[in-house]
């Protein structure tokens, strides 16, 4: 008797192919941080910011400042540090991200081209600058950019938070194109079949099919970059950008100096970008828990 009349009977009530099960898949945290980033308590967050408003206290007492005084000299200056400093510090991150995005998703594009040649140019880019040192881009840029351009007989000065934009742009336009590159790769196969098979040329399936459903895949890792160009933009204070780290270090310098308005100024610019960046994190944990893929 053969196999097959063996277990003919096994083979005609079940099926004669392999079938794998559903499995759910999780988002990647080994460490767990996620999970306990998006179920802290408000209570932690308060007391993280009142020992940061706190801590100046202490050094102020060993010095002549009073703890009024330094509160005072920080109450005047917060103005300018806020509408002049902080905002420009946003208006930075804002610009890179658009910037950055824009050349990531044709960069990402260029990556599953079948244009040999378009599909490595476009890799070695990625490459090189996905793993450059951010603040070496940042010089290069500052120094090789003209202070000056000349049009039609008119000079347009290119300021320096402009130079610092494209500098920053051009590590988030790799990282961002590996995001889209990724997102297309993530879609299954089957989509591509089924469109090919309704005769839909490869433009159409990638504009039209493919790309609609990468949007949700990108948006949580496209929020968290945003929050680290945001929270990289001090970077920009060491080519003097006059962002919130360089307006804090020039206050302190009108104010003589003292060593006890160094905690209180640095301490407000780290409240103020926790202030900003914190929600921003928050909301992509949920939504990377609300577009999680599940098969």
């Amino acid at each position: 008797m053969s196999v097959l009349q063996k277990h003919g009977s096994l083979v005609s009530q079940k099926t004669d192919l392999p079938v794998l099960k559903a499995v759910k898949t999780r988002p990647m945290d080994d460490l767990g941080l996620s999970r306990w980033i998006s179920r802290m308590p408000l209570w932690v967050i308060f007391a993280f910011s009142a020992v940061i408003l706190l801590w100046p206290g202490l050094a102020s007492a060993q010095t002549a400042y009073s703890l009024e005084k330094v509160w005072g000299i920080l109450l005047k200056w917060m103005p300018l540090l806020v509408f002049k400093g902080f905002v420009l510090n946003i208006v930075i991150s804002f610009f890179t991200m658009l910037i950055g995005t824009v050349a990531g998703v044709f960069l990402g594009l260029g990556q599953v081209s079948q244009v040999y040649p378009v599909r490595i140019m476009s890799w070695i880019i990625v490459q090189v600058f996905r793993n450059s040192p951010w603040l070496v881009l940042l010089f290069i840029v500052m120094l090789s950019f003209p202070f000056e351009i000349s049009f039609g007989g008119t000079h347009f000065t290119v300021p320096g938070w402009f130079k610092a934009v494209i500098g920053l742009a051009l590590p988030v336009m790799a990282n961002i194109a590996e995001i889209v590159r990724g997102a297309i790769r993530s879609v299954p196969t089957g989509q591509w079949e089924a469109a090919e098979s309704l005769a839909f040329s490869r433009s159409q399936i990638m504009w039209q099919i493919i790309l609609p459903q990468c949007i949700k895949r990108m948006i949580p890792p496209w929020m968290n970059w945003y929050a680290i160009m945001t929270m990289a933009t001090p970077l920009v204070s060491l080519l003097g950008v006059s962002e919130l780290v360089t307006l804090s270090r020039q206050a302190m310098e009108a104010e003589g100096n003292n060593p006890s308005l160094l905690v209180p100024f640095y301490g407000f610019a780290l409240v103020i970008f926790f202030a900003y960046c914190y929600p921003i994190a928050r909301l992509t944990l949920l939504l990377e828990k609300r577009f999680t893929i599940k098969l």
